[in-house]
């Protein structure tokens, strides 16, 4: 438990610094841009906003999810306060994405001369702040998906800086200005590609779907293997976040058994749901001849 904390608390320092260094970098965009006159950069200002936004949103989330323990009115505590700060932030991404398109297409029509090295120079900055922040994130990312929408805004930060440096070199040296809207139309699908799937995972959890790796109906034959059960139904399998997954069903038995068995039984179920499907909390009703509907997925 204590190397857990101690992981958790790592976590939330690390998206701390990377809040604090966005701001920093947002800040000297903005100017830059309005004084250069690029959309392409102020257009990673916005997303850099955005990122402050959804890193505060993923720090408090985090700070909720690991320091608030569950009472008698918040059973759960604030376990999904993860997922929906990683919702938040790919919907707002998406958001400000079309926005972006929209104002590339606006600029494609009146091309405005542009100060490149300005862009140039803070494109650098923007690379490198945003280059530390992603290392800073990336271990988390892999198990998280609070900190992987963190660390996917955070990336395609780092890679519109870069697109954005690509494009101040071909302004100041070859003075193709036309350049900056069409950097900030494919910056714009980018942030759209990069947060979908983010996006959808998310929603599935919020709407209590089953786990993609979990095929339901293997699950019941699995729990029908054993001989004193003669059905499985009213079952229901879905994702508190990205650890926990609960499962909760009527098991019809053979005989009507012990309670003492019926225990030993259901810490048999619950020990091979764990192993073959990571199902890690079950909670099953135990029934024998019960006169209610026995279908596997009961429709309300």
């Amino acid at each position: 438990m204590s190397h857990n904390h101690s992981h958790n608390t790592l976590s939330g320092k690390n998206l701390l610094l990377s809040i604090l260094l966005n701001i920093v970098i947002t800040t000297a965009q903005v100017i830059g841009g309005f004084i250069s006159g690029s959309l392409a950069l102020i257009s990673d200002a916005v997303h850099n906003f955005s990122d402050v936004i959804s890193l505060v949103i993923s720090y408090v989330a985090n700070l909720l999810t690991h320091t608030k323990k569950q009472t008698k009115q918040y059973t759960f505590g604030y376990k999904r306060a993860e997922i929906i700060a990683a919702f938040i932030n790919a919907a707002s991404l998406i958001v400000i994405a079309v926005f972006l398109g929209i104002e590339a297409f606006k600029r494609f029509s009146t091309p405005k001369t542009i100060d490149s090295n300005l862009v140039i120079w803070l494109a650098i900055l923007g690379i490198v702040a945003n280059g530390f922040s992603v290392l800073l994130l990336k271990n988390d990312a892999k198990h998280n998906l609070n900190m992987k929408s963190a660390y996917v805004h955070l990336l395609s930060d780092m890679l519109t800086s870069v697109a954005v440096l690509f494009g101040g070199l071909l302004m100041k040296y070859y003075q193709i200005y036309w350049v900056d809207a069409l950097l900030t139309l494919l910056i714009s699908i980018y942030l759209i590609y990069l947060s979908w799937d983010i996006l959808i995972s998310s929603t599935k959890i919020l709407m209590l779907f089953a786990p993609k790796h979990i095929v339901i109906d293997d699950v019941a034959n699995e729990v029908l293997k054993m001989d004193e059960i003669k059905n499985i139904h009213h079952v229901h399998i879905w994702q508190l976040n990205d650890y926990d997954c609960h499962l909760e069903a009527h098991i019809e038995f053979n005989k009507n058994i012990k309670l003492s068995e019926f225990d030993v039984i259901c810490e048999n179920i619950e020990n091979t749901l764990l192993e073959k499907f990571q199902i890690n909390h079950c909670n099953f009703q135990p029934e024998f001849k019960r006169d209610d509907l026995k279908e596997l997925i009961k429709q309300d």
